[in-house]
């Protein structure tokens, strides 16, 4: 039997320790008919290296953007009790790494874009796994998907806090994968230190200028570009500030 949900569906709850978040707008206010009319797949990125050790890459590619697609991911799941319609959601990091082979499906999405999001993800791709709407939110540890989107068992459980009386089995709207933990971070990485760097990186340019993280605060799932990965990922290697 899979664990109860693991993320917020519609759109996350922002995190506490994100102020900006009080201004950002909910997932609940676009539409169902809005979102699902977005594209089913990640819009491209584009970055220009910059910033610090950044800025070799950029001269070493001419300083030109280029246009990347999202191939890498973050995964926001509760550490921390909280019931919805009676079950409770938590599912930290220490859930995933007890279950059968550390690994387990990532149910209970009820966004369109972050559904649009899951179905994109390919074997083998690597996201963080976010631990939200906690104390301390940010990551803690790398997962992998081991499998690609296939329909949602819960949207048609009627005992599961994500039930959909509108979907149909011969049409699912909503479509899970599967998780495998692959590692720890090697030190945990809080939303705050990710932070600064965003604001760094916005006023004088750097990978993490756009992130996701802090422009579509709410969603559960969100796309990574590589060098987004590849910076936030070193940042393992750096003492905490």
């Amino acid at each position: 039997m899979p664990w109860p949900s693991r993320k917020r569906d519609k759109g996350a709850v922002a995190d506490k320790k994100e102020p900006d978040a009080k201004i950002a707008k909910t997932e609940e206010e676009t539409s169902d008919k809005e979102e699902e009319e977005k594209s089913a797949k990640p819009p491209a990125g584009s970055s220009k290296s910059g910033w610090k050790n950044w800025k070799k890459k950029e001269s070493e590619s001419g300083g030109e953007e280029s246009k990347i697609t999202y191939c890498h991911w973050l995964l926001k799941s509760e550490p921390e009790s909280r019931l919805e319609k009676g079950v409770d959601v938590k599912f930290s990091v220490d859930d995933l790494k007890a279950q059968p082979n550390q690994t387990t499906c990532w149910d209970g999405v009820r966004n369109y874009q972050a559904r649009n999001f899951l179905r994109s993800m390919k074997l083998g791709q690597q996201a963080f796994f976010y631990h939200s709407n906690c104390k301390e939110p940010g990551i803690v540890a790398l997962v992998k998907i081991v499998k690609e989107a296939y329909p949602d068992h819960t949207q048609f459980d009627q005992k599961d806090p994500h039930y959909d009386s509108t979907s149909r089995k011969e049409n699912p709207k909503w479509s899970m994968v599967d998780v495998q933990f692959v590692r720890m971070t090697k030190r945990f990485i809080p939303l705050s230190e990710i932070k600064a760097h965003h604001l760094a990186h916005k006023a004088h340019g750097g990978p993490l200028k756009d992130m996701m993280l802090f422009t579509r605060q709410r969603l559960s799932i969100q796309p990574l570009t590589q060098e987004e990965f590849d910076f936030v990922l070193s940042l393992e290697e750096e003492k905490p500030h």
